[in-house]
């Protein structure tokens, strides 16, 4: 049966937020429409989340889950959200608590306006360090300058989404996800709503500054190719420069009377051409690796158990 509001929340060791969040998220979507559905997929949770989602779905019939063989990653989980959820409009937020649900209702009201996209803006960010402030604000002005579409600054995954976006990203076969760079690429109708971030009341964060890169590599090689137009042009440089070296040494040698010598200018020299090889490679080893995931054609996620019923009855 379609629904008005899916809302997808993808989980990972979030036990002691799981219940504050459904009422929250209860409380707001039901002051919309009481036709509603909320998909929580735990993307390998190692405590008692599992257990807290169970409990939730025996006592509300519109509360689904969906749970992971193993960590799979957040993006992961959200796109296994989207391929299941059957709402007219759909909502995705984290289940830490630092995107409130009560701006679902101003989200709606856009999407009621006629917008496809409305994204949460982060006004004021609570509770993150200086450091990841400044790094996230760095990569997204950096993407924005990498890419031909507009990207939205200062947004994650909150937002709400309707139907036609839904399907065109079910649609979209990339195995290395990036859904806010996905759904910036595909254009509609969109605008945003300011909030201010609150700090995380629970728990700790499952994104390390390592799975951080990880996501601005996805973003920055999934939609960009100026990084290997870079390296290209870097070596072309490079060999330029060498070019007019060895013309400087040969007119000095037999011009000059002066051969050119130094271990130091010749160590320093190999270090610097060895550092451009090896950042080249992994450039272009970066998008290699996004050729070979695709081409592999794995499944983006197993799912272990569930109580949608077209799920289990294929598990």
């Amino acid at each position: 049966m379609e629904k008005e509001i899916s809302v997808i929340v993808p989980v990972y060791n979030e036990q002691d937020n799981i219940f504050e969040l459904y009422n929250r998220l209860l409380t707001s979507v039901t002051s919309i429409t009481s036709n509603y559905e909320f998909i929580f997929v735990n993307d390998g949770s190692n405590d008692n989340s599992l257990l807290e989602l169970i409990k939730l779905s025996n006592q509300d019939d519109n509360v689904f889950y969906i749970n992971f063989s193993r960590n799979f990653g957040h993006q992961i989980a959200v796109t296994a959200g989207l391929k299941f959820c059957t709402g007219n409009s759909v909502v995705i937020i984290d289940a830490d608590l630092q995107d409130p649900p009560e701006l679902i209702p101003e989200l709606y009201g856009k999407y009621k306006e006629g917008f496809n996209v409305i994204y949460a803006k982060r006004e004021i960010r609570e509770g993150e360090t200086l450091l990841k402030r400044a790094t996230s604000k760095l990569f997204y002005r950096i993407l924005k300058r990498l890419i031909s579409f507009e990207m939205p600054l200062d947004t994650g995954d909150f937002r709400l989404i309707d139907k036609k976006v839904v399907k065109v990203l079910n649609n979209m076969p990339e195995q290395s996800k990036f859904l806010r760079g996905q759904v910036a690429w595909l254009g509609f109708k969109q605008t945003h709503v300011l909030f201010n971030r609150d700090n995380r009341k629970n728990g700790k964060s499952g994104y390390s500054y390592g799975k951080m890169f990880k996501l601005a590599m996805d973003g920055i090689t999934g939609f960009s190719d100026i990084p290997l137009v870079f390296v290209s042009r870097l070596g072309l440089a490079i060999s330029f420069l060498s070019f007019i070296v060895i013309l400087y040494a040969i007119f000095a040698h037999f011009v000059l009377k002066e051969t050119i010598t130094g271990w130091t200018s010749l160590i320093i020299s190999s270090l610097f051409i060895g550092g451009i090889q090896l950042l080249s490679v992994g450039i272009i080893g970066e998008y290699i690796s996004r050729i070979n995931k695709n081409t592999n054609n794995r499944p983006l996620y197993i799912i272990d158990k569930s109580n949608i019923q077209d799920l289990k009855d294929n598990i």
